[in-house]
């Protein structure tokens, strides 16, 4: 497995694969096919990205295929530039075989180099399979985000995670 920070002509397989997670997993933002970007707007997003000391997206590569990716979106205010929201999304044929961890270890060596001193996110309550990953990545629930998100004409929360660097 490889894992990588994006490249501008990563653009069009990335959209593939961002679609593909948002088909298969029950507790994304985006519901299947709202997203719609175009290869172009995804490269200069992807350009935007690379240009930004704050953020960065790493990609798990297997068998020359993407299989998930890592969004660290920062910020440029002075008083929260230490801090990191972060955006995971792993397809389901690779899950629970060391994707997320590897992803994971990656960006913790380059928030180390970034003086990165927060990291957080948020998951639904209900996604086992994110809070088990979270939770062996040293994240710990700090609160909940009551009926946060409407999936399935339901409300679900979500918690607030975070872990210090």
């Amino acid at each position: 497995m490889i894992i990588r920070q994006i490249k501008t002509a990563d653009a069009e397989e990335f959209i593939q694969l961002v679609q593909q997670v948002e088909r298969e997993a029950a507790y994304m933002l985006f519901e299947p096919g709202e997203r719609d970007i175009s290869v172009e707007q995804q490269r200069e997003r992807i350009k935007v990205v690379e240009q930004d000391e704050h953020s960065a997206i790493f990609l798990a590569e297997k068998k020359h295929h993407l299989a998930g990716y890592l969004m660290a979106i920062g910020s440029s205010a002075n008083r929260n530039k230490h801090t990191i929201y972060l955006v995971v999304g792993i397809l389901d044929e690779y899950r629970w075989q060391g994707v997320g961890t590897n992803l994971f270890e990656q960006l913790e060596n380059w928030a180390t180099e970034q003086s990165v001193h927060r990291m957080e996110l948020t998951v639904v309550t209900r996604n086992e399979a994110g809070l088990a990953l979270y939770k062996k990545r040293g994240f710990e629930i700090e609160g909940t985000k009551r009926d946060s998100l409407l999936i399935n004409g339901e409300y679900l929360d979500e918690y607030y995670m975070a872990k210090l660097l």
